[in-house]
């Protein structure tokens, strides 16, 4: 069964967090994107916690800060990475011990950009690094600069971060934001059951304030008149380059996240595995769970064959 339990950070941050699997076990960290929660996880952490696996792992999957029922602080400023980082560093503190390490971190989203941070500027808190349709942001930044299509992609950006977004994705039953799980055909997805929808509801219905800041606090958008946003930016390779083995899952189908976002990695990211999915969007999570267990169990295993 899954425990929900609360982590009181030093800093003042709570994360509520859904773990499996007993304490001195070996750590995978599991983070979720927008506009999920940690319950996405929910499979993953069964199956590695099982001890047919390795002994099993301890598992932990916490709700990011700005997501219910996590602490939710209202400045978009309280959003920038530095602050995120901070999070997930003292979380995997609390968990593995001021000197302890993960096994692996598994992010999706907006846990991924929180993750090639830390895998970047905290390499020696994580033995691996799994991230899941999350662009790095080296290949994201030159995407919004240079690809027309990734610059069309990225639009909706711009509509999180209006004012009054949080008024317009409750709406109607939170229906925009239910919409943004649908198939090109714009049918609901199989695995969008009636008690997941209750799960997501339960999230949402704690404020999305914390959620649309992630939009706000970052200048990773298309450029447009009057917002400069990525067009000026510039980031050093010293902020790009992550060393820790790293094997990045991709369904192919992402709307959003094109694959142009792939090709280049190699250059901030030496040791890299990709895992292509095709048929898979942005939702790889939901929709075939197997292939990113399996793509985490490779990692786990030092597999390191291109797929």
């Amino acid at each position: 069964m899954i425990d929900t339990i609360a982590h009181s950070l030093p800093h003042g941050i709570t994360l509520q967090c859904r773990t499996r699997g007993e304490r001195g076990r070996p750590v995978l960290l599991f983070l979720h994107g927008f506009p999920e929660g940690a319950f996405i996880w929910d499979a993953l952490l069964e199956h590695f916690a099982d001890p047919a696996h390795d002994g099993g792992y301890r598992c932990v999957a916490p709700w990011l800060r700005g997501f219910a029922p996590s602490s939710h602080p209202p400045e978009a400023e309280a959003y920038r990475a530095k602050h995120l980082v901070q999070d997930i560093t003292a979380l995997i503190a609390a968990e593995c011990g001021d000197d302890g390490s993960l096994a692996a971190l598994i992010a999706h989203d907006w846990g991924g950009a929180v993750a090639w941070n830390l895998a970047n500027q905290r390499p020696h808190l994580m033995q691996r690094l799994v991230i899941v349709n999350s662009p790095h942001p080296g290949t994201f930044l030159r995407e919004l600069q240079t690809n027309p299509a990734q610059q069309a992609a990225s639009q909706y950006m711009h509509f999180l971060c209006r004012p009054d977004a949080e008024a317009l994705l409750a709406a109607d039953g939170f229906r925009r934001l239910f919409g943004f799980f649908d198939r090109p055909d714009g049918t609901a997805p199989d695995w969008l059951t009636p008690e997941v929808r209750a799960q997501y509801r339960d999230t949402w219905s704690g404020g999305l304030t914390g959620p649309c800041n992630y939009y706000r606090a970052s200048p990773l958008r298309p450029p447009r008149e009057g917002d400069a946003a990525a067009g000026a930016l510039t980031l050093p390779d010293s902020m790009l380059t992550v060393n820790v083995p790293t094997r990045v899952v991709w369904g192919l189908d992402d709307p959003a996240l094109l694959p142009g976002l792939l090709q280049g990695l190699e250059q901030w990211v030496p040791s890299l595995t990709r895992t292509e999915v095709p048929g898979a969007s942005h939702w790889i999570v939901h929709e075939q769970p197997g292939a990113v267990i399996q793509a985490i169990t490779d990692s786990l295993s030092h597999r390191t064959l291109q797929n």
